[in-house]
């Protein structure tokens, strides 16, 4: 992939250049119009598919905010168009590494030395790379070592170009700010914390601690004296990233076991710690000799325990019976709101018993096996039926808590890596639901 010599950092200049996305999409739009009178046809086809590699293309060279924002949105299937779904996803892996130079420019703002200065080997090209910072590879003392570095000036410019990013966002997505302004505060929130590698250290110093009981799962060592606020240095862990590993031919036992250790893991820091990892895409996670590794805690949730209590609540299964119990829950939650009309929280009510029986059906079953591609298929149905269903569409769009946002994703995350494992998961309910 091609190197990137420069990257945008001053904020005019940053606003430029997303103003200058902005008029794409318009320009893009306009075409798809003058298309549709001449032709009569109004499928959205190619304008979502020029606009999506045109977005992802500018947000790529921006890193940072933009690139976070379209990142998390590719999450939500049921958000955004499937070209956009498709084409952010590469915000993972597909990002322009930035050049040898501008490493070396960080380690002297951020040590006052060169790279090759401080390590006895280093590699003049990222290894990876994904919205916030890159990956080189370094030794020290015979020891292979990760080193991260943050790109320059993602943390300085966060809030302005979320300010402006979330206009082309609403009206590539027509949502309204209601329905946006959830994602973008917690992905401000969540970007903030990200781009300090201080927090991150600490984060994960814990967070291995008092995880370190887990069977099969392990976590790099960190090395505080070689890091800063900006270059975060670890353990180089070998093995296979998770999403080569599951296509790999490793035994099935292996992987069902590796997926259960990823379950565990998860299960421990949602349930008991209330803290937890909230970016599970495979570049996070390694498996080596059978067993799984944690590579990055940047993006990391805490839940508040009263939101805990009520949103784990729809894990009881006896709950969707009780319609009265059921709507009180919903209304606590805000995912129905008193603007809804009677045969609107009908409707809500029937939508979320359905969304909540096919969520909720791993932990109700006690043992799940995510290789059945039917339950996925019926997942993607479900969420077609929901987007395209015209009295929903009508519906504000802005409802629940902006603390579900991230934990739905990790599930989502989850239920897919599991799928991606054929792994056949030991799953059990929350402990305050077995003990009421």
């Amino acid at each position: 992939m091609k190197q990137q010599t420069s990257i945008p950092k001053h904020k005019f200049t940053r606003a430029a250049t997303l103003a200058g996305a902005g008029a794409r999409v318009g320009a893009n739009y306009l075409k798809y119009e003058v298309r549709k009178r001449l032709t009569g046809n109004q499928d959205k086809t190619s304008f979502h598919e020029d606009t999506a590699a045109e977005a992802f293309e500018t947000f790529s060279k921006m890193k940072g905010g933009p690139l976070k924002l379209a990142q998390m949105l590719s999450m939500d299937q049921n958000m955004i168009p499937e070209q956009y779904v498709n084409e952010f996803a590469k915000a993972q892996y597909s990002v322009p590494p930035l050049s040898y130079p501008l490493v070396v420019r960080t380690f002297q703002r951020e040590k006052g030395k060169g790279p090759t200065e401080i390590f006895e080997t280093f590699s003049r090209e990222a290894v990876a790379g994904a919205s916030i910072g890159q990956v080189h590879e370094a030794s020290l003392n015979g020891e292979k070592l990760a080193v991260k570095i943050q790109y320059p000036g993602v943390a300085d410019s966060l809030q302005n170009d979320l300010r402006i990013v979330k206009p082309i966002a609403m009206r590539l997505f027509s949502l309204d700010a209601r329905a946006i302004d959830p994602y973008v505060s917690e992905v401000e929130e969540r970007l903030v914390e990200e781009t300090d590698y201080t927090l991150e250290l600490r984060r994960s110093q814990e967070l291995a601690a008092q995880s370190a009981q887990l069977e099969r799962t392990r976590f790099p060592k960190f090395y505080p004296d070689l890091s800063s606020e900006k270059i975060l240095t670890m353990q180089w862990v070998p093995g296979d990233l998770m999403d080569a590993y599951a296509n790999s031919d490793a035994p099935q036992e292996e992987k069902t076991a590796v997926g259960q250790a990823l379950w565990d893991f998860y299960h421990h820091q949602i349930h008991e710690l209330r803290v937890f990892h909230a970016d599970p895409h495979p570049g996070n996670f390694k498996v080596a000799d059978g067993e799984l590794w944690v590579l990055d805690f940047g993006c990391v949730k805490t839940l508040p325990e009263p939101f805990y209590q009520d949103y784990f609540k729809f894990m009881d299964p006896t709950l969707p019976a009780d319609d009265a119990r059921f709507e009180r829950v919903l209304r606590k939650v805000h995912l129905l709101l008193p603007s809804d009309t009677p045969r609107q929280v009908e409707l809500l009510k029937e939508l979320f018993r359905e969304s909540i029986e096919l969520l909720n059906r791993p932990f109700h079953e006690g043992s799940f096996d995510f290789s059945d591609q039917s339950y996925f298929a019926e997942l993607a149905a479900f969420g077609e039926r929901s987007k395209t269903n015209s009295e929903l569409q009508v519906l504000s769009s802005a409802r629940g808590s902006a603390d579900a946002l991230y934990l739905n994703r990790t599930y989502f995350g989850l239920y897919h890596l599991c799928g991606a494992l054929g792994a056949k998961i030991e799953t059990r309910l929350p402990e305050f639901l077995c003990q009421s």
